[in-house]
């Protein structure tokens, strides 16, 4: 599974997965069906303009100009709509740059121009491939634009991010916690986290004697006690300053 992982202004790492050939399909054949049904719509607007105008011409302009619009449905869409057309929507997924930041115009007319490659030019099979075998499940477009599709079904819990649930009541014990910095706290409670999940206390040992180190304490807590308390006391004094 390739996961993308974008730091917040907050600090907090967030993983979202990059999405395989199956989802990107699927979204691309909605927009596809509602394409098919704006065509038929034009073909009933164009039927109605024959009855008015006999210049054949003049029905082939005005015929060319409503379906103007469906020609550059991918490209309006994902530019009006933050990466997405009514098929990621769907299913929640969305273009973003390989950095995890919002796309920008140039990388979605990027992406726009190479789907004649991608998609048009050999039915699909050049973009399925690229997705197939690029690291980050690319297709041209997206690696010539610097993008990927992601998907933002994730729920970021709590046990994600650096945050602890800490009571309004709650004592802190150790003041000197402020010392540590939101890296030092997200990556003691990443590795006490894996430790306590694998039984591994030789390891959640040695972590614990680093942090009494950063925070010159000697506490006869247990090491998950001490530990507990360190990333509680951390965010009661980080959220209430």
């Amino acid at each position: 599974m390739s996961n993308l992982q974008i730091n917040t202004t907050q600090n907090v790492n967030l993983d979202y997965k990059i999405v395989g050939i199956g989802e990107r399909i699927m979204a691309f054949l909605i927009d596809a069906f509602l394409l098919y049904l704006y065509a038929m719509l034009v073909q009933v607007i164009g039927t109605t303009i024959g009855y008015v105008f006999d210049d054949s011409w003049t029905q082939i302009g005005l015929v060319s100009l409503i379906f103007l619009p469906a020609m550059f449905y991918s490209l309006l869409m994902h530019s009006l709509f933050n990466g997405r057309t009514v098929g990621k929507m769907l299913l929640k997924i969305r273009v973003v740059r390989v950095d995890g930041t919002p796309v920008h115009w140039s990388n979605l007319l990027v992406r726009w121009i190479l789907r004649f490659v991608d998609i048009w030019l050999f039915f699909g099979s050049v973009g399925i491939l690229a997705i197939l075998f690029t690291h980050k499940k690319q297709r041209l477009g997206d690696v010539a634009a610097g993008t990927v599709v992601i998907s933002t079904k994730n729920n970021v819990k709590i046990s994600h991010t650096i945050l602890e649930e800490v009571e309004e009541t709650y004592i802190p014990t150790f003041l000197n916690v402020t010392l540590l910095t939101d890296r030092d706290i997200r990556l003691i409670k990443e590795t006490y986290h894996i430790a306590a999940r694998s039984g591994d206390y030789k390891t959640m040992k040695v972590l614990r004697v680093k942090v009494e180190k950063l925070l010159s304490s000697n506490s006869a807590l247990y090491d998950t006690q001490y530990l507990d308390t360190v990333l509680k006391d951390y965010n009661f004094y980080t959220q209430n300053s």
